[in-house]
């Protein structure tokens, strides 16, 4: 398949621009290549050769069966999460994958559930005392702070104290500017300069008390810490680059998915008697918390009969995969009941990814949803204030604006 052999809508040099630095029109122009295309689509953003791809086997090719031909490049997020696990490459992120994954499968789970139930229980303890008092509370923030308490417990065996949090904002600055900074990675982290210096100084600090602890279960921290004994590669600035990597990947979309999940039960209150797991799952495809996964082709491929040239930049795109009418009936409505046993196909739905880099915190990440759902939705259904105007893509796909609510008791 050759870009420029591929009709795509017409688009003026000064649109391309304008497409670019907007990432909600940036969707928009992929969803229309999408349409006038199909699953595997090719043309160009610039001087750039790209393709998209949504078809359901072209997304297990690039993803699932050949990660060695399509390849991560460097992460925007870089400038954050410095080499972690999110942003690595080659034989350092096997490394790091490797010495990760075992505390977020399988066994190494359960040394977190405590600390799971213990934030999901702080969480339902204040929205028991909004319930009561009537007060208004933004169900945004809420998640925000259950979720970074929930991973920040996980990472240090602490619960997270108001100081902590409100430097950890810094995080969240870091990330709703990266589509607006400098391409100029010096510029870059120029504009965001103070924040950076706030999240070495909390990194620091943490490092710096797990490297003391001696509590029986301190963390993962601690694990990245004992495992510089026999890997040098481990030094501070490294455990440092996980330590923000875990924080990002770890509050952001936990965050951002069950704000989602409030405001689409607020317009289809007869969901709210489905199974946790399910509301989770359908939310998810609505709003993936991986929703543009941009790989680079470093050798000549072929895709389904179309020829992928070395140097192509290929774009996964599970938010318009999960939107596609042909794999999803009626795609824009919420409906958890399509996540029955055996209801989905493999390469159709893909929240967290697929393959060999896939997110390593998927287990992590339903099992503190669907804990706090258990607390939360018998407190009875929230009444919104006020929605957001719409969605705004950046490292998640987040309800653009506020989302203030007061909780009603059950009837």
């Amino acid at each position: 398949m050759t870009p420029d052999a591929i009709p795509v809508p017409e688009l003026a040099p000064e649109a391309v621009e304008q497409w670019r630095a907007e990432e909600a029109q940036l969707v928009e122009l992929l969803a229309r290549a999408q349409r006038g295309i199909g699953g595997i689509a090719a043309f160009r953003l610039g001087p750039t050769p790209t393709v998209l791809v949504t078809d359901p086997a072209a997304v297990q090719h690039v993803l699932g069966r050949h990660p060695d031909r399509y390849v991560k490049r460097s992460h925007r997020a870089r400038m954050l999460v410095g080499n972690g696990v999110l942003s690595a490459t080659g034989d350092a992120w096997k490394r790091q994958r490797r010495l990760l994954q075992s505390q977020f499968t399988g066994p190494g789970m359960r040394r977190y559930e405590q600390r799971i139930a213990a934030a999901a229980r702080r969480t339902a303890q204040r929205w028991e005392g909004y319930r009561r008092s009537g007060k208004t509370f933004d169900v945004g923030e809420e998640m925000r702070g259950f979720a970074l308490d929930t991973v920040w417990r996980a990472l240090t065996g602490l619960e997270l104290d108001d100081r902590t949090d409100t430097e950890l904002r810094s995080v969240e600055r870091v990330v709703a500017a990266m589509p607006t900074l400098p391409t100029n990675a010096a510029d870059a982290r120029d504009a965001v300069a103070e924040d950076l210096a706030r999240i070495d100084a909390v990194a620091r600090a943490a490092i710096e008390a797990a490297r003391t602890s001696d509590a029986p279960e301190p963390g993962v921290l601690r694990v990245l810490i004992d495992a510089a004994e026999q890997h040098p590669e481990y030094t501070d600035q490294l455990i440092r680059d996980e330590l923000v990597t875990l924080l990002v990947a770890g509050h952001e979309t936990t965050a951002t998915t069950l704000t989602w999940l409030f405001l689409l039960l607020d317009g289809n209150p007869g969901a709210r008697d489905a199974d946790p797991h399910a509301l989770v799952s359908e939310t998810l495809r609505l709003y993936p918390s991986a929703w543009m996964l941009p790989r680079h082709a470093v050798e000549d491929d072929v895709i389904a009969g179309h020829r992928i040239a070395a140097g192509t930049d290929v774009l996964v795109c599970p938010y318009l995969t999960h939107r596609d009418p042909a794999l999803w009936p009626d795609p824009e409505r919420f409906d958890p009941t399509r996540f029955s046993p055996g209801a989905t196909q493999l390469g159709a739905y893909l929240p967290f990814g697929l393959g060999a880099r896939a997110c390593l915190g998927t287990q992590f990440a339903l099992r503190e949803t669907t804990t706090l759902l258990e607390l939360l939705l018998p407190l009875g259904p929230l009444e919104f204030q006020s929605r957001p105007d719409g969605q705004a893509f950046s490292i998640t796909v987040r309800p653009d604006g506020p989302t203030p609510a007061v909780l009603r008791p059950a009837p």
